[in-house]
């Protein structure tokens, strides 16, 4: 067997039927093995506190016994947005030891889309800065079922301050002292970023934490004594991801910067000053990082590196690698899943591969009818489903989303859950990206992945950033249209984009080239960042119909 095999063939995860996060792992941990569990460093960067278990047990505790106060139920929804600060981990423990389902939400919320959170999940409860206050109350009246304000640092008129509170609370919690929690029962709920529809409902039980040994077993590669860095918004799953679940169950050390905006030099130094070894970040920060005189800073510490999202460039990468000795190890998931396709250490890393499936889920390409499809042809990435009861859920897989019987019946069927993604699959089973499922581009009978001119486009020095979508037209049925922020140092021209469109003939098949390129200033995006393709493809179909022109 390779290494691999061995892998999945040795994988065993036990989720019990009574699970709390809260209690199994925070508490377990500062009762049998209290050490730190996460460095929280102020936004200026400089100097930094230690939270041990300990700390956050008894923290969370607190929390815990001021939702009993105000008579919070299990199962109630709790909208919670709170940066990169303690706090956000106390709240979140302190509503998995009552049952209250908190929903993170990013602190680019406008107040439009707390409205729409709130009276989604019909929730009962806020928390929130300082900075969100304003946007709670202007939208308060809209949101029937809100009866609880909570601010985090500070006091105001009609709300609840956290921090007064949670000082008058004790810092013990019995486990009797609430309602019992099944592994199966509410703990968290996402909302997805809605890049072509509405924000749908991700609801996570307790089993998805502790399916996240997944996530930190194989691509995370933690260990006891990390120091673990993942760049991330709070209010996102990858923050579940990152610097919640996998570091704490693994036993490793989170690292909580609470910084605003990115300062590539900053991040540098906080590597360095605090010995990073494990670390995660998208590809534009190593684009950025690839920039830097990466020879004077001390990165030494560095073990292991992972990102996701897009490839990187192999320049990048050897840049990377000659710096700091570490691969990028890619990997794929969604915020209906923990970590199910990567890149693992003592396997090969195949630049722009996402990597093979993680032990204990099975992961394949298939079609429309849930058929496997062979190695090289363009399908659904899909989880496969229990074949009969005696088989088990895929640890981490979402059952549904929340009251959407439309959008389940759309991602479960045939035997799969299909996550709206495709991609290829290689003879040694390593999975390539191709593009969301309705971004696929169909060009004179050739299917077009907007991903892969995308990574050809940011090859080219003038972009730095890029959209394509197909384009309406009459003899190709459509064309490729690439829509493109220039760098700075580059102005908008004809020669330019000719220029851009030669150099993507020479990176990839000539037929995937751009025939239309529009320069933009920016470029629409969902509150998580995702370019809304959707709203370009309109566009770009509204033009079709006006004049009828395909472009160049």
């Amino acid at each position: 067997m390779t290494t691999y095999e061995r892998m999945r063939a040795d994988f065993a995860l036990q989720i019990p039927d009574d699970y709390n996060f809260g209690f199994d792992l925070v508490d377990r941990r500062a009762a049998t093995d209290d050490g730190p569990c996460f460095i929280h460093v102020p936004r200026s960067g400089e100097g930094h506190e230690v939270h041990t278990f300990g700390d956050l047990s008894a923290a969370s505790n607190r929390f815990a016994n001021v939702l009993r106060g105000l008579g919070a139920a299990k199962g109630e929804f709790a909208c919670v947005v709170i940066p990169r600060i303690p706090a956000w981990y106390q709240v979140l423990v302190g509503c998995m030891k009552v049952g209250v389902v908190a929903m993170p939400g990013t602190n680019l919320l406008t107040a439009k889309d707390l409205e729409y959170r709130i009276n989604r999940a019909r929730a009962t409860i806020a928390v929130v800065t300082a900075d969100h206050a304003d946007k709670v109350e202007s939208i308060r009246g809209k949101c029937p079922t809100l009866r609880h304000l909570i601010l985090v640092g500070g006091a105001r008129d009609g709300w609840i301050s956290y921090d007064a509170a949670c000082a008058a609370a004790a810092p013990v919690l019995a486990r009797g002292d609430v309602a019992p929690s099944k592994s199966t029962d509410l703990m968290l709920c996402y909302f997805t970023s809605g890049t072509t529809s509405m924000p749908k409902m991700v609801p996570r039980d307790h089993a998805y934490a502790l399916a996240h040994t997944i996530t930190g077993r194989y691509w995370q590669d933690l260990r006891p004594g990390d120091v673990h860095w993942t760049l991330t918004d709070t209010g996102w799953a990858k923050a579940a991801w990152g610097i919640l679940f996998p570091p704490m169950l693994m036993g490793a050390t989170i690292l909580l910067f609470d910084g605003e905006g990115f300062d590539a030099d900053l991040h540098l130094r906080l590597i360095a000053r605090h010995k990073v070894t494990t670390f995660c970040a998208p590809p534009t920060v190593y684009r950025l990082f690839a920039q830097m005189d990466l020879g004077a800073y001390d990165l030494s510490s560095l073990r292991h590196c992972i990102g996701a999202g897009e490839p990187l460039n192999p320049e990048v990468m050897k840049t990377w690698k000659e710096a700091t000795g570490t691969e990028v190890h890619d990997g794929y998931g969604q915020t209906e899943t923990v970590n199910i396709v990567a890149n693992f250490p003592g396997m090969e890393v195949r630049p722009g591969s996402m990597g093979r499936p993680v032990p204990g889920i099975v992961v394949d390409i298939v079609d429309d009818d849930g058929n496997v499809l062979p190695d090289g042809e363009v399908g659904h990435i899909a989880v496969r489903l229990p074949r009969d009861g005696s088989e088990p859920w895929p640890p981490g897989l979402f059952h549904g989303y929340y009251e959407d019987d439309e959008a389940n019946a759309r991602c479960f069927h045939d035997g799969w859950y299909y996550t709206g993604d495709t991609a290829t699959r290689d003879a040694d089973g390593y999975i390539w990206f191709v593009g969301r499922s309705d971004d696929i581009i169909g060009s004179a009978s050739y299917r077009i992945s907007p991903f892969e001119v995308e990574s050809a486009l940011i090859e080219h020095p003038a972009v730095m950033e890029s959209a394509v979508v197909g384009k309406p037209d009459p003899l190709r049925g459509e064309i490729v249209k690439a829509y493109v922020i220039l760098a700075p140092g580059y102005e908008p021209s004809d020669d330019l984009a000719r220029e851009i469109q030669e150099f993507v003939k020479a990176q990839t098949a000539p037929y995937k080239y751009p025939r239309e390129i529009e320069f933009r200033d920016e470029l629409p995006k969902t509150i998580s960042g995702k370019i809304r393709r959707v709203e370009l493809r309109d566009q770009a179909r509204a033009e079709a119909g006006t004049n009828g022109e395909a472009g160049a």
